[in-house]
């Protein structure tokens, strides 16, 4: 059914869940599972210091990637990495479009019952109302 599915990390644990359903998924039905980190930067900032710290950001969330996805390789997997910079939403939106995905699986956190309008400016609320394709929030 899917073919292409993306799971943004924040290179945590708790990314785990939806990582483990991607998996299970795309052995099922061949599909290539691609695991996202974005590094938000700070417009209108352009100093070569800010390069460079976002350079090393880069390589080390590369590093965790590579770190995450040796948990996941198994015959007939395919999985990728890939990690970008600017305003984490838009990123994974644009990724999304750009490159055909068809599947969105992200962790959510519950939302507490007495401040449920304080969930509605989270990254997973944003990308599952603003996405093109379907979005599977993992608790």
């Amino acid at each position: 059914m899917f073919k292409n599915i993306l799971v943004p990390s924040d290179l945590t644990e708790r990314n785990h869940k939806a990582m483990d359903i991607a998996v299970r998924m795309a052995l099922e039905s061949g599909a290539v599972v691609t695991l996202l980190h974005v590094i938000e930067t700070i417009e209108e900032i352009d100093s070569e210091d800010f390069q460079k710290f976002y350079r090393q950001l880069g390589a080390r969330a590369g590093r965790k990637l590579d770190k995450l996805l040796a948990e996941y390789s198994r015959e007939g997997l395919r999985v990728e990495k890939q990690v970008l910079y600017g305003r984490r939403v838009y990123e994974i939106l644009n990724f999304a479009v750009a490159h055909g995905v068809d599947l969105i699986i992200m962790r959510s956190h519950k939302l507490d019952p007495e401040n449920v309008t304080e969930g509605w400016g989270t990254i997973s609320f944003k990308v599952g109302v603003l996405s093109h394709c379907p979005v599977m929030l993992v608790k």
